[in-house]
């Protein structure tokens, strides 16, 4: 389970309307008709239309300055394990987005006329994707790339040799044009991986449009405050500040798990991916005190790149030092074939 949170792109290249966005998000349903199409949805109502999530976000920014995000987007990206758990299903999906959505009213460290702030508080629409495209930082576009960029340049001279432009024989150039989409290393039904493909498996996931102010259009809810969950004196009386983001994350896991009983694998959990960041060796420790079965799940989740590692923004001695480990670990589970393919 990945989640994200993003503002609102701001600047002279970006609308303050949430339009563009919205937009964005109706590319899937592009030549559908009405029955396929993919509707937005809250913690209320299904079937919400484009322009009534416009109009709704675009009318909650009362007193926010053109420099202030209106709004943030919110990406649930389930692993294919978890979607596989719950057989793909777009109502188990819309059922845990709202149970999220309460997780992410409760991870603000605010009150609201003395209250803790509720769901009931956020203003939010909800989408479901089914599909997902290779962008070119994905890993098999950048490991694809050398090969990628030598079969352009092999047929665009084999187009030549057959317009009679060049000397060449096009039997060696298509031989070595083949050699090397056999040598690259990520393939889709034999076609090398490049930008624009989809991606097979299971890939739904959430994008959430959430407005910055609460739904009375009052209160400001940055769940991007610099601000920790702390206290604050102002005008002569203590005010609660800022938002949890490590809370807001684990609790989404764990309502999934409790939700699906899904039996999560320790380097799946936002938890150990926080434990690699920070420390890696660390991280490696806790791979090996694993149980036999845990240990040869997890081994299976780091090989089948069901899990994207974050970036790790520590010095290269101790990244490097993580990702060799990690190698070693998985190249010795292979060899005592303790985890299968």
């Amino acid at each position: 389970m990945y989640i994200t949170i993003s503002p609102q792109k701001l600047g002279g290249a970006f609308s303050q309307s949430a339009g563009d966005f919205v937009s964005y998000l109706e590319k899937e349903n592009q030549g559908k008709n009405l029955l396929e199409k993919e509707y937005f949805f809250n913690q209320y109502g299904d079937n919400i239309r484009p322009y009534e999530v416009i109009k709704e976000i675009d009318g909650n920014t009362a007193k926010l300055k053109l420099k202030e995000p209106k709004y943030y987007s919110i990406t649930i990206n389930p692993s294919q394990y978890e979607l596989k758990h719950i057989h793909n299903n777009p109502e188990k999906l819309r059922a845990f987005v709202r149970e999220t959505m309460k997780e992410y009213a409760d991870s603000f460290n605010r009150e609201i006329n003395g209250r803790p702030i509720s769901v009931n508080d956020i203003k939010y629409f909800a989408k479901i994707e089914h599909e997902r495209t290779y962008k070119s930082n994905d890993v098999a576009i950048r490991e694809n790339k050398p090969y990628s960029n030598q079969i352009a340049h092999l047929k665009n001279e084999l187009r030549k040799v057959e317009r009679g432009e060049i000397p060449g024989n096009t039997r060696q150039l298509e031989n070595e044009i083949q050699k090397l989409v056999r040598d690259a290393p990520y393939k889709i039904r034999g076609q090398v991986v490049e930008p624009g493909m989809k991606k097979e498996g299971l890939q739904s996931h959430i994008h959430i449009i959430v407005s910055r102010k609460d739904a009375s259009n009052i209160y400001s809810l940055s769940p991007g405050s610099k601000y920790k969950a702390s206290e604050v004196e102002m005008h002569g009386k203590m005010v609660k500040r800022g938002f949890e983001r490590d809370r807001f994350f684990q609790n989404s896991e764990k309502a999934f798990d409790k939700m699906f009983g899904y039996n999560r694998n320790y380097v799946e959990s936002y938890a150990a991916r926080k434990m690699l960041s920070k420390d890696p060796k660390q991280y490696i420790i806790s791979l090996r005190s694993l149980g036999i079965n845990e240990k040869k799940i997890a081994f299976n989740l780091i090989r089948q790149t069901g899990l994207q590692l974050p970036v790790l923004h520590l010095p290269q001695s101790k990244v490097g030092f993580a990702y060799k480990q990690l190698k070693k670990i998985i190249e010795a589970g292979i060899k005592a074939s303790s985890i299968g393919y």
